[in-house]
């Protein structure tokens, strides 16, 4: 039976080709430098926008450098790792930064600087956020977004003690209204951890029709009284729709409406 033989050349360079290489595959599965330029975060921000980009791979650009064993972008997921949010993150001090492997004081205070900056933009945007104590300026700010809806959604805008506007929670569960099984906890819940004063409930109604349904004003009604246990007046519910020859405005608003009352 014949046998396959190998001359010592042949297994050589194998042997060389393995430990040649495996080497070079654990260093490109680190070091950003050695990855392809499309897939590293500043290049992939420059072409595809922020939005396109992790937490971790934003966090990466702010830290510039990582360590050995560990590029920037891991160093970045280290970070969320150890706050668990980036709202905690953003809360950390100086030495709480400095307790993570690879973060200097230098780069501690570059996401500290981030971190505030980001803080004042969202202020400046509160501060230029007409007030939401109408119906016609809450449409006017979601007009846009709920026309291109083609299913109901319900939208939970967070005020501040000055009817300004916090943020817009939009529930994931969409359908329609009725169907949502809108529960007080799921709204108020942001609304708490926002610490806001005021809700304005608002969701679209596809068929362009903004009449609301015997679903809508019970709907209403629960989380009236449930904002009133809770402290967290509920202002208004606006359902939006689409203008007509016959039908002058594409919303209505059920405190103009009358049935404000738990």
């Amino acid at each position: 039976m014949a046998r396959c033989r190998s001359s010592a050349s042949e297994i050589f360079f194998v042997r060389f080709e393995y430990f040649a290489v495996k080497p070079f595959c654990m260093s490109e599965s680190l070091r950003l430098k050695d990855q392809p330029v499309s897939q590293r975060p500043r290049e992939r921000l420059a072409a595809l926008g922020a939005d396109a980009l992790s937490h971790a791979e934003l966090i990466a650009i702010l830290l510039r450098t990582g360590l050995k064993g560990a590029n920037v972008v891991q160093v970045g997921q280290q970070l969320l790792n150890q706050f668990g949010s980036l709202q905690a993150l953003a809360r950390a001090s100086v030495t709480d930064l400095q307790k993570v492997k690879g973060i200097g004081r230098d780069k501690a205070v570059t996401l500290m600087a981030a971190f505030a900056l980001a803080h004042q933009m969202a202020k400046e945007l509160q501060d230029e956020s007409p007030v939401l104590d109408n119906p016609e300026n809450v449409v006017a700010l979601l007009r846009a977004k709920n026309l291109v809806k083609n299913v109901e959604t319900l939208q939970v805008l967070l005020l501040n003690t000055r009817r300004k506007l916090i943020r817009v929670e939009e529930k994931v569960i969409e359908g329609t209204i009725d169907t949502l099984l809108v529960h007080p906890r799921e709204v108020f819940k942001a609304a708490i951890a926002a610490n806001a004063a005021a809700v304005v409930l608002v969701h679209n109604h596809p068929s362009g029709d903004p009449t609301p349904s015997e679903a809508d004003i019970k709907v209403t009604r629960d989380l009236i009284r449930a904002g009133q246990l809770l402290k967290i007046d509920v202002l208004d519910h606006v359902i939006i729709g689409r203008a007509t020859p016959e039908r002058r405005k594409d919303y209505v608003s059920l405190r103009e409406l009358g049935y404000f009352y738990a």
